[in-house]
This record gives C-alpha cells, sequence and structure tokens, in this order.
C-alpha cells in the first residue's frame, strides 16, 4: 500500500514538472521559483524563501529632492507632436488601450505600450525594469511616460544578498529608490513622468498591500513634483468598498472589473485613463476645436 502511494506521488510530481515545462509560465516559474506569475493575488502571501534581515537597511531618498526641470508638455506640442509611452505591468496595459482609445485622431499625438505583463520594480532579478527602459528610450524616444505598476511588487527585494520583506521599512526605502531611479533616467532623457496609482482590490489582504505601494509611490512623486493620479477613489462604491459593478455613463452600471478582482474590464480601463488622458491634454494646451465664428 505505501508503496503505491509513493508510486502515485512519484506520478504526480512528474506530471506537474511536465505541465510547467510546457509552458511559457512554467519554465519562468522553474527559472524564478519565487516570481509571482500572472498579476495574480498570490501577492497576499511571501514568496521569498531566502532569509530576510532587517541589519542593512536602506537610507531612505535625502530630502528634499532637487526636482529636475523637463520641457512643459505645451511647449513640445507647439513643436507639432507629443509621443506618450505607457509603462508598467498587465495593468498598464489595459491604461495604454484606454489612452489609446481617449486619445486617438488627437493631431500630433501618439500613443505607444512599453508595458509588460509579469514585471515590476521588486524583482530586478527577474526583469530590470531600469535597464530596460533606458533600452526603450534608446529605441523609440518619447516626450512623455505614463507609469502603472505594482500588482507584482507586494514580494521581497534583494539588496546586496539581503533580502527585505514585503512591507518593512527596509523595503519601503528599497522601493522607493527604485521609484527615483526610474523617474530619474526618464528625466535625464527630457521625458515628463505621470505616474498613476493602483486601483481597489477585492481581497482586502491585497488591497493592503497594494494600499503599501500606493502610498510609498504618491509620497515619492509628492517630493519629486511629478503628478501622481490616484484610482482608488474612481474604483470604489459609495461606502469606499471594492465593487465589481459601478455606475457609468449616464448613471447605468456597468461592470467595471476582470474575474480576478484585480484587473479590469474595458470599461473600468477607460474609467481609469479617462482622467489620465484629461490631464494630459490640458497639461499639453489640447482643447476642444474653437466653435466656427458666426
Amino acid at each position: 500500500m505505501k508503496a503505491g502511494i509513493n508510486s502515485l506521488t512519484a506520478a504526480v510530481v512528474v506530471g506537474v514538472l511536465i505541465g510547467l515545462l510546457l509552458t511559457p509560465d512554467g519554465r519562468a516559474w522553474l527559472r524564478h521559483p519565487t516570481l509571482m506569475l500572472g498579476d495574480t493575488a498570490n501577492a497576499s502571501a511571501s514568496p521569498l524563501a531566502a532569509p530576510v534581515s532587517e541589519r542593512a537597511e536602506i537610507a531612505p531618498p535625502a530630502a528634499p529632492v532637487m526636482r529636475a526641470t523637463v520641457t512643459p508638455l505645451d511647449q513640445r506640442m507647439a513643436r507639432g507632436q507629443l509621443r506618450i509611452g505607457v509603462f508598467g505591468d498587465s495593468m498598464a496595459d489595459g491604461l495604454y488601450t484606454g489612452l489609446y482609445r481617449e486619445l486617438d485622431g488627437t493631431p500630433g499625438v501618439t500613443v505607444t505600450k512599453f508595458s509588460e505583463v509579469s514585471t515590476g520594480l521588486s524583482r530586478y532579478d527577474y526583469v530590470d525594469i531600469h535597464a530596460k527602459t533606458a533600452r526603450q528610450l534608446g529605441e523609440q524616444p518619447v516626450d512623455v511616460a505614463v507609469i502603472l505598476f505594482g500588482t507584482n511588487d507586494a514580494q521581497g527585494i534583494s539588496i546586496d544578498g539581503v533580502v527585505h520583506e514585503f512591507g518593512t521599512e527596509g523595503w519601503k526605502a528599497a522601493y522607493a529608490r527604485r521609484v527615483d531611479d526610474l523617474v530619474a533616467l526618464l528625466r535625464s532623457r527630457d521625458v515628463a513622468v505621470y505616474w498613476v496609482g493602483l486601483p481597489r482590490m477585492k481581497r482586502p489582504t491585497f488591497d493592503a498591500r497594494m494600499t503599501i505601494i500606493n502610498d510609498v509611490v504618491e509620497g515619492r512623486m509628492k517630493a519629486l513634483g511629478v503628478p501622481y493620479l490616484e484610482t482608488v477613489d474612481l474604483t470604489s462604491n459609495a461606502e469606499g468598498e471594492y465593487e465589481a459593478y459601478l455606475s457609468g455613463a449616464g448613471g447605468r452600471r456597468q461592470l467595471m472589473r476582470a474575474n480576478d478582482g484585480i484587473h479590469m474590464s474595458m470599461a473600468g480601463y477607460l474609467r481609469i485613463s479617462e482622467p489620465v488622458a484629461e490631464r494630459l491634454k490640458r497639461d499639453a494646451g489640447i482643447g476642444p476645436a474653437p466653435a466656427p465664428a458666426p
């Protein structure tokens, strides 16, 4: 009987490994077993097995932070073009689609997707977002970077062999440093930065983790003088809680969220992209066409 159970267990293990090898995400997990794949809510559990130390704290960015200046959007539009790039994870993929629809047909304005699923600012051992962004800017320059990261970032950050567990002061300092470095890189290329916050999440534990990320990012954007566009209120009901259906245009209730309670429906992405598009148009001096003279 015991031999039969062992054989069954071995067969299950082999079957799982074969299944992992047959899928891209499975192969990625085998290479990086602590990676949270597919932007799922599994980030609520700590995925890091490495020992955690708080002895090697990372000094927070010095304050006050000198505000770098970049060319204002209205001056860019005066030259005849405004190249907008959307950077981030799978949530940013949806934001890109919404912005593209909102700005489609606006003379001189282009919207390009630079985002990539299953990426973030915590796991540079998987995808180094700083290096990737530098490469992307070299290949295709932009005037504006709209950024939305975070759904994959509720996991530890390893710095010099020390893993800072998510939510600790060491983690917050490390995450703030990566946010600052990314903004500094973009500004060094004369790219204006607009950072979009994470929306309300369905599962309370995951929502609490995303709130930690939003708080760190919002604090750094204020210090750096970068526009921060929060989306929690936009994606909450009247009681400030998660709800999949929210009132849309004309007061009609629409499905705003995907089944995972994390991502958005197309209506939801349009809901969070509309104020971003309006802010960009306002800063660029793009308004409705003047009424014809009588």
